[in-house]
């Protein structure tokens, strides 16, 4: 062999060692990768809620339809409301009454009431005092026969008669000064609060004749048109939550050690091929359960699983409830920021990822 070849065969065992080398390294590089990655495959979870109004009557507006975005509080249907609208007049106009009531017994009697019971009171005083005067008058006759028997009677029967009717005025007089009993004022005002917790019933039966969005979400189903009737028992609308949005998955008992609360996550799914949704872990089961049929996993179904629920961020809107979706975990990322919490929110988790 020439000295040429001898080189040119060790050139190329030099060559084919540090391609093997290079091979190893790479592959002991891509296996360590892998060794820090979890990935585990759920679904956005599907929240709906059907919303009903809290009284019965027939629907007049029905102001969204089936696909439309909701915010929480937004108008979204009616009831007629004539009926409740009388019932909230008539309470208004009771509490105005038991309130007058009550103010009179309060203020208690007026001075010229007062003035009047002591006019009324001083004049059969005199009428009394004249009788009385007049029967003993009539009665110092009486042994003689000037007064005959009967005037002496009629002299007394009229003597006493004004004399209650004296005593009355006095006591009506007494009253006026005094003014209502305590007993009555309360009696009063507790009819006062019982009159004002009518009203304030009958003005929430006012309310219910419109319905509000509960929450964030889209509309589903619209049940009911105009002119249907509605009650409590008969959704309106089927609203599907999209705030907070997250995916439901499941961890094997073997990778629960190594996933914690706030640990940032990245999302994926079939329908947007490249495009990554950034989330965090929210909430993590404390008990174990059986891996459910639904779960994609190349582990046996029979080994216990924790579930856990990963917020996801998506701005877009891209996300569908029920639509699969896969989590990859960074099991090397450092511990979450002390007071982190499920609620954090998206803003919170882009800071976290600084």
């Amino acid at each position: 062999m020439t000295e040429t070849r001898k080189l040119r065969v060790v050139a190329a065992v030099l060559v084919a060692c540090l391609l093997a080398a290079g091979a190893g390294y790479w592959f002991l590089r891509s296996e360590n990768r892998t060794a820090k990655l979890l990935v585990l495959y759920g679904n956005i979870d599907i929240r709906e809620i059907a919303v009903a109004f809290n009284d019965n009557g027939p629907v007049t507006r029905m102001l969204v339809q089936e696909g439309d975005r909701l915010r929480k509080g937004d108008l979204i249907a009616g009831i007629d409301d004539t009926r409740y609208a009388a019932t909230l007049a008539q309470a208004a106009h009771q509490v105005q009454n038991q309130r007058q009531i009550l103010a009179r017994l309060v203020n208690g009697s007026r001075p010229e009431e007062i003035a009047q019971a002591k006019a009324a009171m001083q004049s059969l005083e005199a009428t009394y005092q004249n009788a009385k005067v007049n029967f003993e008058r009539v009665a110092a006759l009486a042994p003689t026969t000037i007064a005959s028997r009967s005037q002496l009677d009629s002299a007394r029967a009229q003597r006493d008669s004004s004399q209650q009717s004296y005593e009355a005025a006095k006591q009506v007089y007494v009253l006026a000064v005094k003014g209502p009993r305590e007993e009555d004022i309360a009696a009063a005002r507790a009819a006062v609060q019982s009159a004002e917790a009518a009203l304030a019933f009958a003005q929430q039966q006012f309310n219910d004749t419109k319905l509000y969005a509960p929450a964030d979400g889209i509309v589903e189903d619209r049940i009911l048109e105009p002119g249907d009737m509605a009650s409590p028992n008969t959704p309106v609308y089927t609203i599907a939550l999209t705030d907070p949005l997250w995916v439901r998955a499941y961890v094997p008992e073997t990778e629960l050690g190594r996933v914690v609360l706030g640990m940032r996550a990245d999302i994926t799914t079939d329908s947007a091929a490249g495009r990554t949704y950034r989330g965090w872990i929210g909430y993590l089961s404390p008990t174990a359960e059986f891996t459910p049929k639904t779960v994609e996993s190349p582990e046996l179904r029979t080994r216990l699983v924790y579930q856990l629920r990963v917020y996801v961020c998506d701005p877009r809107n891209d996300l569908r409830l029920g639509m699969p979706a896969t989590i990859t975990l960074d099991l090397s990322q450092p511990a979450p920021a002390a007071g982190w919490t499920a609620a954090s929110g998206c803003g919170a988790a882009d800071a976290a990822r600084k």
